[in-house]
């Protein structure tokens, strides 16, 4: 595997150091706003794997970033299981819905050792007055997570097995590369398990699925590595066809 691939967590940064500014802060704010937010943004110490940041039902005060490592949220269903509601990568927002009622709607546990950004809900009115870039920032983080929620439904109502993990896949590959990643060679933290509760398989399915990938040429799999060696077909596969790809096909 190439030095590139993603694992653990990095050194900790301020905001207006950190390669994650533009994707979860605003890229054009001034250097005294910038000190305001590294004010009231407080850098957590790694949160290691297993640990819980937020849990299902109970009061929310915060909101938080990951910073490096990756971070499951799951709700519990009404039978009591554990039913994953998503896998959250170093840029992206856990909490968004509890700044209405400051009550969580999902557990998020780190997958590995991990960091995060933590913004305490008490301070957001500041912020959006303060920082109106932020208010913009906000509302795109939140569209960004109910078209997630839209391509779910479509995942999981319509795909066969093998479509479902290459839609998987391929949403992995795209968030990596968004962040300066390698799009073909990454580190699967989620279990087979939590993959197949994810997407609405069976764990002898997805494991099956992963097989038949390996032996058709279309990516490796060792142990929780991956590469992708046919980006094209894994495209196609999960539904994403090329500009090209969906002129030929109409025409």
């Amino acid at each position: 595997m190439s030095g590139n691939v993603v694992k653990l967590a990095e050194n900790v940064v301020e905001c207006r150091n950190c390669g994650l500014r533009g994707m979860c802060t605003p890229a054009s704010v001034n250097k005294a706003t910038q000190s305001l937010l590294d004010n009231v943004i407080r850098k957590r110490r790694p949160v290691a794997r297993g640990e819980v940041l937020m849990r299902y039902g109970m009061a929310q005060n915060s909101i938080y970033c990951v910073r490096s490592g990756s971070i499951k949220s799951f709700a519990a269903t009404d039978d009591g299981h554990e039913m994953v509601t998503g896998f959250h990568l170093p840029g992206e927002l856990i909490g968004l819905a509890g700044i209405n009622d400051r009550s969580s709607n999902c557990t998020a546990v780190a997958l590995e050792t991990s960091s995060v950004c933590e913004i305490p809900l008490d301070r957001m009115d500041e912020l959006r007055r303060r920082v109106p870039e932020l208010q913009d920032e906000l509302l795109r983080m939140m569209s960004l997570n109910i078209l997630h929620y839209q391509n779910l439904m479509v995942l999981l109502g319509r795909k066969s097995a093998e479509e479902r993990l290459a839609a998987f896949l391929f949403s992995l590959s795209n968030r990596f590369k968004q962040r300066g990643f390698s799009a073909s060679e990454f580190y699967l933290s989620m279990s087979r398990t939590d993959i197949a509760n994810f997407l609405g398989l069976a764990v002898e399915t997805v494991s099956r699925v992963f097989t038949r990938f390996d032996e058709d040429g279309l990516l490796t799999v060792q142990r929780k590595y991956i590469h992708i060696h046919d980006m094209t077909k894994l495209r196609m596969l999960a539904g994403n066809p090329t500009p090209r790809q969906q002129l030929m096909a109409q025409s």
